[in-house]
């Protein structure tokens, strides 16, 4: 199987012609789409034009997911199924499957709420320290979605998020089971934001995708410490990362994933820009990926 090597294209630039212009001159093949211009994509007044399809397609990268920040920070139990935020982010969810659907992207990207600590426990912890009902409110959140999504026939990926309540694999792994292995929702697996849940990618990460599950991976550097509340961003395997990528290129090879590996273009050099970060990344994504 062939991995596409694609790259949230507003981590190059928000300028969509000149992000995809970059990243097919450095060997690219897949898009993926975040914000354009002012926009995030899937708001209300998003410039939808099929020429921006149209034109990824031609320079050969396809779009390979819509990537709007989905139900990102709300707080679950303060969130009920049907409530106004819930259906303003219902509403948002439809507007960027009708975008999918009619530029024949594959995946739409959700976030998974505000990240609750301690969800889980026993011998007196599920007393004092677990917050007591996150879990199953945000299991109960989520199944509009997906239903909405395998009414439609589309394809949801959630993602692994270090500030939302799925921020491991290993939680991400038992939301599927949980949720009964839907076949509109997977994971979209950012590795990097799992590290600050202290969960390596290689093999910690890639065990709970061994039966499945994963639908599309973002990929990213840092150093990342959780005790002292700080991440620094870094050149793709200089990083924290860097023990397991060699790790994680040969699972995916091994599981036959035929998904995306998106670069998320989020380093800044000192006294460079991202752009630079971009150009200092993509050559090892190529190699490990590739």
């Amino acid at each position: 199987m062939t991995i596409s090597l694609g790259v949230i294209t507003d981590g190059i630039s928000r300028d969509l012609d000149q992000a995809l212009a970059v990243a097919a001159e450095h060997g690219l093949n897949a898009a993926e789409l975040q914000y354009v211009g002012s926009h995030e994509v899937g708001d209300a007044d998003f410039p939808v034009d099929a020429d921006t399809a149209d034109a990824s397609r031609a320079r050969g990268l396809p779009i390979t997911c819509l990537s709007r920040h989905l139900f990102s920070g709300m707080p679950v139990l303060d969130t009920e199924p049907g409530d106004a935020a819930h259906n303003r982010q219902m509403a948002e969810l439809a507007r960027c499957l009708d975008l999918a659907r009619d530029w024949n992207v594959p995946l739409v990207r959700i976030m998974c709420f505000r990240k609750e600590m301690i969800l889980f426990g026993d011998r007196g912890a599920e007393e004092w320290v677990v917050t007591r009902g996150a879990w199953t409110r945000m299991l109960q959140l989520l199944e509009p979605a997906v239903q909405l999504a395998s009414d439609r026939g589309q394809q949801l990926v959630l993602e692994t998020g270090n500030s939302g309540m799925i921020n491991s694999a290993a939680l991400a792994r038992r939301l599927l089971d949980e949720m009964g292995r839907p076949e509109a929702l997977q994971i979209l697996w950012d590795p990097c934001n799992c590290l600050y849940a202290g969960e390596p990618a290689w093999p910690d990460g890639c065990e709970a995708f061994a039966d499945g599950g994963l639908g599309h991976i973002h990929i990213k550097d840092a150093v990342v410490r959780p005790a002292l509340g700080s991440v620094s961003c870094r050149a793709l395997g200089t990083g924290d990362m860097a023990p397991a990528l060699p790790g994680l290129a040969e699972f995916l090879r091994a599981s036959g994933y035929a998904g995306s590996v998106s670069l998320e273009s989020v380093y800044c050099p000192l006294g460079g820009t991202f752009a630079d970060g971009f150009r200092e990344s993509v050559g090892t994504l190529r190699e490990l990926f590739g």
